[in-house]
């Protein structure tokens, strides 16, 4: 595909990517310069790195370890409502996290739904916050995704395999064994370095659920340094600690990607022989009710609560629903201007390797990282917290980029493949191919992409929190604020506004992007 003539040209892509890691680098170097000036780390800093390691640890590993009986019982069952349960339980990847927060809150706070119970049946009541806190809602988040990795997985085994241990008539041990346990070693390191990176960022639920400075990650740290003591010295140096770690656990990540293959079978539905006495039928049963109750509670509490008081919240938070709507549109513009070209650029194959990484540079860099170095560059020339809502939009569109790509490349190859070389011939080239051939075969995937990082920046609590002032705030920063000041009725209002106003804004390009698409 590299040697021969295309239909369209890669050099806007190559310009995207570009952009892409030379902002990466200029606020990571405009950090690096100032971290020079620092003192070093000091106990607290020590402190605040052990903690972030070790809930990161916990999240991932109890993440995992809850998630394999669950994908178990999914692969092997079916029942009605299935399909649109393993939908559900990929909701919390695009809630908002200060509303997961609150549900959380609503069911294992100090007056929450368990603490009722368990006041009445005479037990000690249950504590949220601090690192316990923390980890149970990194699971919340992060087992429905540790839970589709590995049942994907599962899914990809060959229904041959199950039919020839079967034959054999193997037995639980006979089919973990031989079966279960090589597919485990195979996708669980993957999903546990995923689920470590992703943790390693925490911020919102550090800052809402950390309960104080034994329970403060780095990101949560580098807020405090710049927000409260402006200290840019302390902030670029923990933010240079965080570049480090979210680069290891990238490269953890891509040394575990693609190792959970299997050979492909003739696709056909993959039927299970085993499982089928009652003791299994009813271990996995309770698996997968727990899982839905675990992740449905939470989601409940925050929509009965916010039922009561919305009518009375939803005037005042007629600003905040409008900054957070245009930092979500101006995000995915932004979004789209960069992912398409880098997708169709790297779908030729010219120089894939390098821009799928400008791509991922978005992983490696946090948003606060990224944001300190905006602040340390636009404050000698303008005042940061007068271009709040641009500067808001331009970093959630470079987290959702690497997202973004993973949808639309292998998309773009498949129809430049199918479609090129005819196109070439009937003389339609650049433009033409772009609008005629390209685009309407990419709608889903674009509208997909569209959808996802409009979501993940209408329920973002981030960059926005460093150059807010305090007479502009989003949606998400709102409720952050009433929960602060104890107004929990009042915050769960504005967070059932969140929730339903992510949701509407994600399946409103989804469906866009479907509707009357091309096949």
């Amino acid at each position: 595909m590299v040697n021969r003539a295309q239909p369209v040209k890669s050099g806007s892509g190559i310009i995207a990517a570009a952009l892409v890691a030379a902002l990466i680098f200029a606020t990571l170097a405009a950090v690096f310069m100032r971290a020079e000036h620092g003192t070093g780390f000091t106990r607290a800093d020590y402190s605040v790195l052990r903690f972030t390691l070790v809930q990161a640890t916990l999240s991932a590993v109890i993440s995992v370890a809850l998630a394999v009986p669950v994908a178990r019982a999914l692969a092997r069952r079916r029942f009605f409502g299935r399909g649109i349960l393993i939908t559900v339980m990929g909701a919390p990847f695009i809630l908002p996290v200060i509303v997961a927060v609150l549900g959380l809150l609503a069911v294992f706070g100090r007056a929450g739904w368990l603490n009722q119970i368990t006041g009445f049946i005479g037990l000690p009541p249950v504590q949220i916050y601090g690192l316990h806190g923390v980890v149970l809602a990194h699971v919340f988040f992060n087992l429905p995704l540790a839970t589709r990795l590995i049942l994907q997985a599962w899914q990809e085994i060959p229904a041959e395999r199950f039919r020839l241990a079967a034959q054999l008539g193997f037995g639980p041990r006979a089919m973990f064994r031989q079966i279960e346990y090589p597919l485990l070693r195979r996708v669980v390191p993957g999903a546990l370095a995923v689920i470590f990176a992703l943790c390693l960022s925490s911020f919102a639920v550090a800052l809402t659920l950390g309960g104080g400075p034994r329970a403060t990650t780095i990101e949560l740290a580098i807020y405090q340094a710049f927000r409260f003591d402006f200290d840019l010295a302390r902030a670029a140096l923990l933010s240079l600690t965080q570049l480090g770690l979210t680069i290891l656990a990238a490269l953890m990540v891509l040394q575990s990607a693609g190792a959970t293959a299997f050979d492909s079978g003739p696709g056909r539905a993959v039927r299970r022989w085993d499982g089928k006495n009652l003791t299994a039928k009813l271990f996995d049963m309770a698996c997968i009710a727990l899982a839905a109750v675990f992740l449905m509670l939470p989601l409940a509490a925050v929509i009965l609560a916010g039922l009561r008081t919305l009518p009375d919240v939803a005037g005042l938070m007629l600003w905040p629903v409008l900054i957070s709507l245009s930092i979500a549109l101006i995000s995915t513009a932004i979004l789209l201007l960069l992912a398409l070209p880098m997708a169709v650029a790297t779908a030729l194959g010219r120089g894939a390797g390098l821009l799928e990484t400008a791509g991922l540079l978005g992983l490696a860099a946090s948003p606060l990282v990224i944001g300190t170095g905006l602040f340390i560059l636009i404050r000698p020339i303008a005042n940061p917290t007068a271009l709040a809502l641009p500067v808001t939009a331009l970093v959630n569109a470079v987290m959702a980029l690497p997202f973004a790509l993973r949808i639309l490349i292998p998309r773009a190859r498949e129809v430049i493949r199918r479609h090129g070389r005819l196109a070439l011939s009937l003389g339609m080239a650049g433009g033409p191919f772009i609008r005629r051939i390209l685009l309407p075969r990419m709608r889903p995937q674009i509208g997909f992409a569209a959808g996802l990082s409009a979501a993940l920046s209408m329920g973002d609590l981030g960059v926005i929190a460093l150059f807010a002032d305090p007479d502009f705030a989003t949606l998400p920063l709102q409720i952050y604020r009433l929960m602060g000041a104890y107004r929990m009725a009042d915050a769960a209002g504005a967070a059932l506004m969140l929730l339903f106003l992510s949701l509407t804004i994600f399946w409103l390009f989804d469906r866009g992007g479907r509707w009357h698409a091309e096949a």
